[in-house]
């Protein structure tokens, strides 16, 4: 995969160094420059529907900005009373951050929102 914008670099390989805590319990199906994501590979059922595999978080570096993607969202809806106002006015749709820049509120608050939803897969035997 060709990198986007090499600017967001930075940017991407600090909130991939926050999403790497979880690795070992996720599945990394892709790891490449500009592009990381974890995945839960188990049969699982979900809202009594069969799965094989769950997504959890992924980043991709875009034109400008890199897309950080959560999804613990949608499984509990109320988990977004975790974002911060920082992190909430970089919210595109339900599940995708659109992150131009990293203060340390901002890290901070992706570090919260990626615990709380690694908690959350845990308490529903998802990983």
């Amino acid at each position: 995969m060709t990198v986007k914008n090499e600017k967001l670099l930075p940017l991407f390989t600090e909130v991939r160094q926050l999403m790497e805590r979880y690795a070992e319990s996720f599945v990394v199906r892709r790891d490449e420059p500009g592009y990381y994501d974890l995945w839960s590979e188990q049969d699982l059922v979900i809202d009594g529907r069969k799965r094989k595999e769950v997504f959890f978080a992924g980043l991709i570096i875009q034109k400008s900005h890199v897309g950080f993607y959560f999804m613990p969202v949608y499984a509990a809806g109320d988990l977004q009373a975790v974002f911060g106002p920082e992190l909430l006015a970089t919210l595109k749709g339900k599940s995708c951050f659109h992150l131009k820049h990293l203060t340390p509120e901002l890290v901070e608050q992706i570090r919260a929102a990626l615990r709380a939803g690694f908690e959350l897969y845990v308490e529903r035997g998802w990983v």
